[in-house]
């Protein structure tokens, strides 16, 4: 997992000093739905009886192109792109599988017209994962160009960047998620090369988390912020009829259905929580309900300068709080419990503000779009206070939030 640079392997992190704010994300290049046609897209590449990363790789590009009709057009430049190792090789072995296309596609010149790739299994008539909505099939190809010549891939050798593909259509850079279990046998040894690149910001035993930089390129959406304030009073019901947000259990059963593995496990650690004992109406609000306004208005901000004065350490304590939490509960806690826990006796929208700033100046880390997923930040890293799984001790209660 990357760390400061007191806590890091050398072989796994890049050493730095203080901590450096994180740029803002890009716009996603995927919805929900293409990020699941993202990944049927790598799972049929995974299921081609295919040598290696090459021919992978070029699958990949051609295989989007061809779902709707089972013919694509590819370019020499197109393959090109790619940086394969050995593109002849590439080739044939896509001809060893049935698909059809001419040696005119290796042609490097510019001018050069598409050569014609057929996927006889992907013809009209054939029942194939692949989406044929125009739309969803023009974003998913935009994505694999996009993912493929991210700074931190591009000059990768073809098992990196074929793994990059794969961990970015099932990650996201709020959550550490299982690595997929189709992943190709030869892209593993690659993981270690994308972390040291900046692809990834963890990688362990258990999974992995995309860096924010390439965070608009993660295939795994998750809701718009919200601080999970849902441990609500029994007052929550009543008021519901007076909220935008209307609770209905098939329709947050729908929403859980299509979340990834690893938002559905910290979904059910949050629900299930025993010390919690959310409600149900809360819980969904918290994750699929509309996000609440971050403004922060000048009295606040004033509040917030004299508050900040009479708490000289509030950075490590809320750090440390949260690592307690999520010992005793399975999951971080929301703003909230946060405020409570640590006596705060604020505003709500003071308490927002203080953990935005604690998550800003980096003793906390937060997904930013994920309820109940507080966690010590790289600051806090650097004065021991991290989760137990952080200090090399057996992972046997933290959810992978």
């Amino acid at each position: 997992m990357r760390t400061p640079a007191s806590n890091a392997s050398p072989s796994h992190a890049p050493q730095s000093g203080a901590p450096v704010r994180e740029p803002e994300q890009l716009p996603f290049l995927l919805s929900q739905g293409q990020g699941e046609a993202a990944r049927r897209l790598m799972s049929y590449v995974a299921s081609l009886p295919l040598p290696g990363p090459d021919a992978q790789l070029l699958a990949a590009v051609s295989a989007i192109r061809a779902a709707r009709g089972g013919v694509a057009n590819v370019t020499g430049a197109d393959l090109a792109a790619l940086r394969l190792t050995d593109p002849h090789q590439a080739v044939n072995a896509l001809r060893d599988v049935g698909w059809q296309l001419a040696d005119t596609v290796l042609d490097s010149d510019p001018a050069a017209p598409p050569t014609r790739v057929t996927v006889p299994e992907l013809a009209p008539e054939n029942d194939h994962p692949l989406p044929r909505a125009k739309l969803t099939r023009s974003r998913v190809s935009g994505w694999t160009a996009r993912t493929l010549s991210a700074k931190p891939l591009k000059k990768l050798p073809p098992a990196a960047r074929l793994a990059g593909l794969y961990l970015a259509a099932h990650g996201t850079s709020g959550l550490l998620t299982p690595v997929p279990a189709d992943l190709p046998a030869a892209c593993r040894p690659a993981l270690p090369s994308l972390l040291e690149k900046g692809f990834l910001a963890e990688l362990s035993g258990e999974g992995y988390r995309l860096d924010p930089r390439v965070g608009h390129l993660a295939g795994v959406r998750v809701p718009a912020p919200d601080d999970g304030a849902a441990a609500r009073d029994p007052s929550a019901t009543a008021a519901a009829g007076t909220r935008k947000f209307q609770f209905d259990a098939d329709t947050w059963a729908a929403w859980k259905d299509t979340a990834g593995p690893a938002l559905r496990q910290h979904v059910e650690s949050v629900e299930n929580c025993a010390l919690c004992r959310l409600r149900p109406f809360a819980v969904a609000e918290a994750f699929s309900g509309p996000s609440r306004p971050q403004n922060v208005s000048e009295p606040t901000r004033i509040l917030y300068e004299e508050w900040k004065e009479a708490h000289p350490d509030r950075g490590p304590q809320a750090a440390a709080f949260t690592v307690d939490f999520r010992a005793r509960h399975g999951h971080g806690p929301s703003y909230k419990q946060l405020g409570k826990g640590m006596g705060w006796k604020v505003s709500r929208e003071l308490r927002g503000y203080i953990v935005r700033r604690l998550v800003q100046d980096a003793w906390l880390m937060g997904t930013g779009t994920v309820p109940w997923t507080l966690r010590p930040g790289p600051a806090a890293q650097e004065q021991g206070i991290t989760l137990p799984r952080a200090r090399g001790a057996q992972s046997t209660a933290l959810s992978p939030s």
